[in-house]
Parts: structure tokens; sequence; C-alpha cells
């Protein structure tokens, strides 16, 4: 670990940013430029002390789960954040196989999306980022671990998971997650974490195995689609994805056109968050 090479590059990529960058409010007039300490400490989920001790090139090592959180709250590129790793004497993690960094672009422009649901995805349905509409519609899955962290898997593994869904759109759902995943092991081939996730799941799901089979390939930029939230029930939504260039992330947003039903669902999924919507006594939840 170079502690003092670090602790530059900490301070270097803090001053490079403004509160704007990292979607948060100017506030007052600052002495110094760029983003405070415990500004930075509070994104990452760190004590303010440890970070500045970081900064001072006396704290411990800290750990790849750390190092993965600064980077996503400095918005380092993938070189930056290879940087980072070796700085603090950590190996680089594989760039195709990890699930962690967060491309800055997408962040940036999912920064400034408040008011309908937006989330970054890998290539393997797992949620990295989502917005407070986006966690109020599907629920927050950035905890998960292991493939519980895929859309994919749950999808195919636990039927809780497609109620989100209308049923008469689940065949089209399944077939479209399958023919995404055949593309990213197209990208990253047998051997890496897609070619294990087509394996763990063959031999979960025979609905999986069938679909698999029939060497569908698809990446889908643009959607119209039905999603059911338990209380406001269905919502027509359109589904905008871009892509970073290596196409392993998709920043995926969810639109409605304006002063529609739909859209004001979105705006009150935008307001309440994960806040249960309150029924009167009696009314029976909507129907997924």
């Amino acid at each position: 670990m170079d502690r003092t090479e670090l602790a530059d590059f900490l301070r270097r990529r803090r001053g490079a940013l403004q509160p704007g960058d990292v979607g948060l409010a100017p506030g007052a007039r600052r002495r110094a430029p760029g983003l405070r300490r415990e500004e930075v400490a509070q994104l990452t989920g760190m004590s303010v002390d440890y970070y500045t001790r970081l900064e001072q090139a006396r704290g411990p090592q800290p750990s790849a789960q750390m190092l993965q959180a600064l980077a996503r709250t400095l918005r380092l590129t993938a070189d930056e954040r290879d940087y980072l790793y070796r700085a603090a004497g950590h190996a680089a993690p594989d760039r195709l196989g990890g699930a962690g960094h967060v491309a800055p672009g997408l962040l940036r422009v999912l920064d400034r999306l408040h008011d309908t649901p937006a989330l970054i995805l890998t290539n393997l349905g797992e949620t990295l980022v989502a917005n407070r509409p986006a966690v109020a519609l599907f629920g927050d899955h950035t905890a998960r671990t292991g493939w519980d962290r895929s859309d994919i898997h749950r999808w195919f593994t636990d039927p809780a998971s497609r109620t989100v869904y209308p049923e008469a759109d689940r065949d089209r759902q399944s077939r479209a997650l399958v023919a995404n995943l055949r593309a990213a092991y197209g990208l990253m081939g047998g051997r890496s974490r897609a070619g294990e996730l087509v394996r763990v799941l063959r031999a979960a799901s025979d609905e999986f195995a069938a679909l698999w089979e029939r060497h569908e390939v698809a990446r889908r930029f643009e959607d119209h689609k039905t999603l059911v939230h338990p209380e406001l029930g269905p919502i027509e939504v359109d589904c905008q994805a871009l892509f970073t260039e290596d196409q392993t992330q998709t920043l995926l947003v969810l639109t409605a056109p304006p002063r529609t039903p739909a859209w004001e669902k979105l705006q009150l999924l935008a307001v309440l968050g994960e806040e249960r919507f309150a029924r009167a006594p009696g009314e029976p939840a909507a129907a997924p």
C-alpha cells in the first residue's frame, strides 16, 4: 500500500468534483473547490475520521469493498478505479467479471433523474444503483449478494420476482431475459460469470434450459411494457436503455407521457418512495 500516493490521489479527485456532479445540492458558498471530506465520507458510507486519515496518509489499508464505494463516490473511470486499487495495495478487479464499479457517465445521468424510475444494471441483470422511484417500484436489490443480485437469476428461481409483471407478459419477459443473457455470454465467453450463470440456471430451471436452446440473442434499446405496483396497480411505461461502450452496464429509464394516469403514478412513486400507500379500511390491495 502506497499511503502517500493514495492520499494525494483521493485529495485530487475530491477537489475535482462539485456537489452537482454527485447529485448533491450546491448549498452555501464554499471556501475551497471540490467536495468536502464529510460529503465524500457520507456518500461512501464511512466515518469522516476514517476518510480524513486516508487523505492524511495515516489510515489503515481500506478493504476492496470500501475502495469500490470510493470509486463510485468519486466518479472514477475504469482506469482511475484500477489505479485506486493498486495504490491501496489491492489487485485491480476484473473489468468484465466485476459487478461493483459503476460507469461514471451513467452515474452522471442518473444523478439528474429524480422524478422517474431509473437504475443502472450489469449485463447480468445485477442492480448497481437505483434512484428513489425505482426502489419504490422494484424494491431495493443493491444489497443482495451472490446470484441473488441478478434479476435474471431471481426470475427463473423465485416465483415472487415475477409479480411486477402481468401474468400475460411473463413469457415475453422470460424470452427477453434469456436473449439478453445470450448477448452477455457472447461478449464475456463461456468461462466468465455469464457462463457460470448459464450453468447455474440450466441446472435450476427447465424453463430457462428450454429457452437457452433457442439461441435467441437481443439487447433491447427501447420497449413498452406494463409493470404492476402492489399499491398503485398497473403502470404503462416506456423503457429506454443507455449502454456503456463496452456493453457491460446499462442505464434503464422508465417514463410515461405527461399528464397520463401512468405519469401521475410515477410522480407519486417519486414523492413517496418506499413508503406504503394508505388505503381505506377494508379496501384490498391492487391485484398483481
